[in-house]
């Protein structure tokens, strides 16, 4: 018998039903218990980066690395850019030990193959990477994204971050409630890209940016990866009218390829039930499809920030966002100091708007989101004793407030003068 080409599903979803779902599902509130991380890392020669891994070869190594008993998640990008996505944790250092462990028995694996993980906002040296991942998703991705230009190819293919998720907040007004979170998300969301960017390099050359990867973020679609337009509103609804006012990208089947339809938002679709009834997963789906610097999936996903150098630089963003949010004095402390920024963002959403823009091309070399910076750190690091950092770890972030933020520099400029 022919297929139908719609996927099981549940009874038909209807617009008042869609909303109501939207609300309970994307801020769960409550006390900030848990914090996850996911970094992504892009594969390269060990020993010399600069050249290019055979796509059969990468392909062989991350079978090896499927096999591997590990706490964390094991994803993979569609360019084989690697993913470890931590169980929540109750806390910063239980998050930092379990991703940690298991970042090392990636590398055991990885080494004997004449591997190494790269930690660069995009890959500085291969540009365009080939696409391993041949999967109706991201046929569909590529296809819907090329029409903006060739951003989405290397967003997919040749980019890494480090994403921190932190509980949504409290109900209730004041430093750890959702609503001051959700702002906060936003604005301080631009001084983590200028503080962390690494990535001043695509394809061998010189972009202009430091942070190319949040560039390359603002030329993708302008509904999918922006941020809700009203930040002061009541962050439920904004988000809720956001989701169903973004085009779909794509309409799953059983079989074959996925359709694509151009400029259909998920309302029309709803209202218009064409090309077939959308369902309960199918709004779930959408919102995976939707990639904006902050993602609200009952916890925030804070998705802004470049990979970063080194064996264990990716603790340093984790550690002063999860201070900055959830140890009350240094939110209210870093809230004040970006409170200003509003202003300078405008009414544009990020990371669209000229906030957001000079923070990846600029870094802290922007004197506002400089001064901002040289609040925010050293508040983390009063903080992060208060949830039980280990000496390391503050060292870690001291060291880098040190190296960087007090002379209002970055990664990605140490990258350029080392690559010069």
């Amino acid at each position: 018998m022919a297929s139908s080409g719609i996927p099981p599903g549940g009874p038909p979803l209807t617009e008042d039903e869609a909303e109501d779902l939207l609300r309970c599902i994307c801020f769960k509130t409550g006390p900030p218990r848990t914090i996850g991380v996911e970094v992504e890392w892009l594969l390269h020669e060990l020993r010399d980066p600069r050249l290019p891994v055979p796509s059969r070869r990468l392909a062989s190594a991350l079978d090896t690395v499927r096999t591997l008993p590990l706490a964390s998640a094991l994803t993979f990008e569609p360019g084989g850019q690697l993913e470890l996505s931590s169980p929540p944790a109750a806390s910063l250092m239980e998050c930092v030990g379990t991703l940690s462990a298991d970042l090392r028995a990636v590398r055991d694996a990885l080494g004997p193959l004449g591997l190494s993980l790269g930690g660069y906002g995009v890959d500085p040296w291969h540009a365009p990477r080939e696409r391993l991942l041949r999967e109706p998703r991201y046929d569909a991705m590529e296809l819907v994204l090329a029409r903006n230009g060739p951003a989405g190819r290397a967003m997919m293919c040749e980019s890494a971050s480090v994403q921190v998720c932190l509980d949504a907040g409290l109900e209730e007004p004041g430093p750890l409630g959702y609503h001051r979170r959700w702002q906060l998300a936003h604005l301080l969301g631009a001084v983590l890209v200028a503080a962390f960017a690494n990535s001043p390099l695509h394809g061998g050359r010189r972009t202009g940016w430091r942070s190319t990867r949040q560039a390359l973020w603002t030329d993708l679609d302008p509904d999918r990866a922006l941020a809700p337009p009203d930040l002061d509103g009541e962050p439920r609804a904004a988000w809720a009218a956001h989701v169903l006012d973004t085009p779909v990208l794509c309409v799953r089947a059983d079989e074959g390829a996925w359709a694509v339809p151009e400029g259909l938002t998920f309302r029309e679709w709803l209202r218009t039930g064409r090309p077939r009834p959308v369902d309960e997963e199918d709004l779930r789906y959408h919102l995976t499809t939707l990639f904006p610097p902050v993602r609200p999936r009952g916890h925030l996903e804070l998705r802004m920030i470049d990979a970063q150098p080194g064996v264990d630089g990716w603790i340093v963003p984790v550690a002063v966002t999860a201070a900055l949010f959830d140890d009350p004095e240094a939110a209210e402390t870093v809230y004040r100091a970006v409170k200003p920024l509003a202003e300078y963002a405008g009414s544009g959403a990020a990371p669209r708007n000229p906030l957001w823009l000079a923070a990846a091309r600029d870094g802290l070399a922007d004197p506002d989101l400089h001064a901002a910076a040289l609040v925010a750190f050293p508040a983390a690091l009063e903080a992060l004793p208060r949830l039980g950092a280990s000496d390391s770890v503050q060292r870690a972030v001291a060291a880098f407030h040190e190296r960087y933020v007090i002379p209002g520099s970055c990664p990605a400029d140490e990258l350029r003068k080392v690559t010069s």
